[in-house]
């Protein structure tokens, strides 16, 4: 039976029903659903718009639906259509008109609204736990790796010698601001639109304030139109979920590049590794070419539930339903994402050697060079002509700068003199770098 029956002379049509019914997405909204229909209820009792007792049988019984759903005792259905008009039935079936008097003060726009603020600040604290879990693993693996050095690139073509240590960290600070965009979408998340009613507020004697402290929320939102039709909240955290998932997806390129036999800088543990059904020889870096892409699925969402609200007058429009299927995809991936890369990281081998045999190749030390001759007083360009000339020579000759002999680099320019060869040491070089 419908909530709504009053109004309707018929029952909807069958296909319509199935078409406007949510409760597939929005059912995973049941806890925070009966949390706020709690604290909604007790605020009812305390203001006098329901009896104590009315307000004390609500929340006991919505206490038992919530037990009773988690020990898989209830079943959802479409008749209801959504997570809201399902457990009120419940509640109603239970007690009867008690039930019956919940909604009073409010509807389903602000409940809604109210649901997924409170699932969203859970998700936020999750990825969080997660993100710094992921900047401690890095962390972790740069303390080993102070001294380990490598090429750094710029056109995936080898540039200066870095750390590993160095290297990494650049991850950890994008891993960080991306933590701090979690934090700030949080703040505008915490904030509570129950009261706000279909749009307009309500004439009841409501207390806004005591639910919102009730539901642990810092503030309330102040216009009440905008409560219940805006999802830049949401909005938000998918934009924080697609920035983080960026960053992820070049970290897992690199790692793709260095798990190869051409780099050989890294073996993915076998565990988080995959084989192939014909070549009996592979060993695939699955897991990091799932992030990679995921992170276009992650940019969907955003653009799926930017393009949905772009269009939308105020105040509700049921478009806004289909806001759920992309805020639980973005978090759902991104925390299997951040979970599935840390232990990816934590399993892999380092293969030393290798990176530093490929720092000691390349030319890599030539900016160096090139540095030793401006502070000896010649201009930078006439430097950089002269030392690509020495490159260039070394091509021909098969040989690396440090392979020079002191008589080799005064061809070139009489100011170098034997201290060029500290000047050029890849490793000292590396070590310097922050």
């Amino acid at each position: 039976m419908k909530l709504w029956k009053g109004r309707f002379s018929k029952a909807a049509n069958s296909s319509a029903e199935a078409f406007n019914a949510s409760i597939e997405t929005d059912q995973r909204l049941y806890k925070q659903d009966i949390q706020g229909s709690m604290a909604h209820a007790l605020m009812l009792g305390r203001q006098g718009i329901i009896s104590m007792e009315e307000a004390e049988a609500i929340r006991i019984s919505l206490r038992e639906i919530l037990e009773d759903i988690e020990n898989g005792k209830v079943e959802f259905t479409i008749e209801q259509e959504d997570i809201h008009m399902n457990i009120e039935t419940l509640l109603t079936q239970r007690i009867g008109d008690a039930g019956k008097k919940l909604h009073t003060a409010r509807s389903r726009n602000d409940q809604v609204a109210t649901d997924l603020r409170l699932y969203q600040k859970e998700e936020i604290h999750k990825v969080q736990a997660l993100l710094q879990d992921l900047i401690d693993t890095l962390e972790n693996l740069a303390e080993e790796h102070k001294e380990t050095v490598m090429p750094g690139y710029t056109h995936l073509q080898r540039a200066q010698p870095v750390t590993l240590a160095m290297h990494l960290c650049a991850y950890v600070e994008m891993f960080k601001r991306d933590l701090d965009r979690f934090r700030d979408c949080l703040k505008r998340t915490d904030l509570l639109p129950l009261g706000a009613g279909a749009l307009a507020g309500t004439t009841y004697p409501i207390d806004r304030e005591f639910v919102a402290k009730e539901l642990g929320f810092s503030g309330i939102c102040e216009n009440t139109m905008d409560a219940v039709s805006d999802r830049d909240f949401a909005i938000e955290f998918v934009s924080c979920c697609a920035m983080t998932m960026m960053h992820l997806s070049r970290l897992c390129e690199e790692l793709i590049l260095w798990n190869s036999t051409e780099f050989s800088f890294i073996e993915m543990d076998d565990a988080f590794s995959t084989g192939s059904s014909i070549m009996p020889q592979k060993k695939n870096p699955d897991m990091a070419e799932l992030i990679r892409g995921k992170t276009g699925r992650v940019y969907g969402d955003l653009f799926a539930l930017l393009t949905i609200m772009k269009g939308l007058p105020l105040a509700y429009n049921k478009d806004m339903q289909e806001d759920k299927p992309t805020l639980f995809d973005a978090g759902d991936t991104l925390k299997d994402c951040l979970s599935i890369l840390t232990q990816v990281i934590r399993t892999m081998e380092i293969k030393t050697q290798n990176m530093e045999k490929a720092a000691n190749s390349g030319f890599m030390n030539a900016t160096d060079a090139a540095d030793y001759l401006v502070k000896k007083g010649l201009p930078f360009r006439d430097c950089h002509e002269i030392i690509g000339k020495m490159v260039l020579y070394c091509i021909n000759e098969n040989k690396n700068l440090d392979d020079l002999t002191l008589e080799e680099f005064k061809n070139f320019s009489s100011l170098f003199e034997a201290d060029i060869y500290d000047a050029i040491d890849i490793k000292k070089r590396a070590l310097k770098t922050k």
